[in-house]
């Protein structure tokens, strides 16, 4: 049998619930579309659907080889649309992985502005605290923020580039002291941005060279929110980035400390396997992105 038609019937009772509501998807008989589905199972020899007299359900081997078949589906009709409809257009559906939450990064917002513009996209996403890896979980794109020299074997467009700041409320000022050297912070409260397994130590640049102190701190959290709002309340000295904590700095909310030290970059970044390198759902997202951040 063709085996196009029994990926199409599998997705579709997969996603419609049913043979019946399948066939009718694909306009074409229930028993039709059962027997390209017994005939996908018995070419793969694994057992794909669990069926009984009232419901068909997945089995696990039949998830995993419908995320892969769908995509197959996904790329054909994204081909098809390259070569008969504008480049403009995004179609198809489109798996993101993104920060939970980052600062000033709005990616729930800007995946739906997004998705307004190219109403006939479909987007699963997903908002992390860890790293992904696009290929070995099936994305077509990880928005991530990271080190500037961090290496990847994927494709890798940097979006925008942006310091970090060491910050504190007028209040925790005034009664703390404000630092003069990275190495009095020592004798202060700390608030510290950090992730599982990643360094507990702040590393500055400044006049005497590279400063590194190490970090105690005080609440250390992988969401800058409860680091920037324990900043504001006056509670320590936070290292946040600048996009952050823009508002605050020129409303007088929180003031720079330690001016003369810099401390490293991160860089915004959207990666994605090389097979995803002509797709114009990635470009057409990435060049959004670029447009929004860069």
């Amino acid at each position: 049998m063709d085996k196009f038609a029994e990926l199409q019937a599998f997705a579709a009772v997969v996603e419609h619930g049913g043979f019946s509501a399948g066939a009718r998807e694909l306009n074409q008989s229930r028993s039709t579309t059962n027997r390209l589905v017994i005939s996908l199972e018995e070419r793969l020899q694994v057992q794909l659907l669990n069926r009984s007299t009232r419901r068909v359900s997945i089995t696990s081997e039949g998830e995993a080889f419908y995320e892969r078949a769908r995509r197959i589906l996904d790329d054909l009709e994204e081909a098809e649309a390259a070569v008969t409809t504008s480049h403009d257009a995004a179609v198809g559906q489109m798996r993101i992985s993104a920060p939970l939450t980052f600062g000033g990064l709005n990616i729930s917002k800007d995946v739906t502005d997004f998705l307004g513009a190219h109403p006939r996209l479909e987007i699963e996403l997903n908002l992390e605290t860890r790293m992904i890896d696009p290929v070995a979980e099936g994305y077509d794109v990880v928005v991530r923020v990271s080190q500037p020299d961090e290496e990847t074997m994927l494709v890798d467009h940097r979006i925008a580039s942006f310091p970090y700041i060491a910050c504190a409320a007028p209040s925790y000022i005034e009664t703390a002291g404000d630092p003069q050297h990275p190495s009095d912070l020592r004798n202060h409260a700390l608030l510290q941005h950090r992730r599982t397994g990643e360094s507990r130590v702040w590393e500055f640049t400044g006049p005497d060279g590279g400063v590194t102190v190490p970090v105690k701190p005080l609440l250390c959290s992988n969401n800058l929110d409860p680091l920037r709002d324990a900043a504001l309340a006056g509670l320590g000295i936070a290292v946040l980035p600048g996009f952050a904590i823009r508002d605050d700095l020129k409303d007088g909310t929180l003031r720079a400390v330690l001016e003369g030290y810099r401390l490293p970059e991160r860089v915004l970044q959207v990666i994605y396997p090389p097979s995803r390198h002509l797709s114009a759902k990635v470009r057409l997202f990435t060049d959004f992105l670029v447009d929004r951040y860069g």
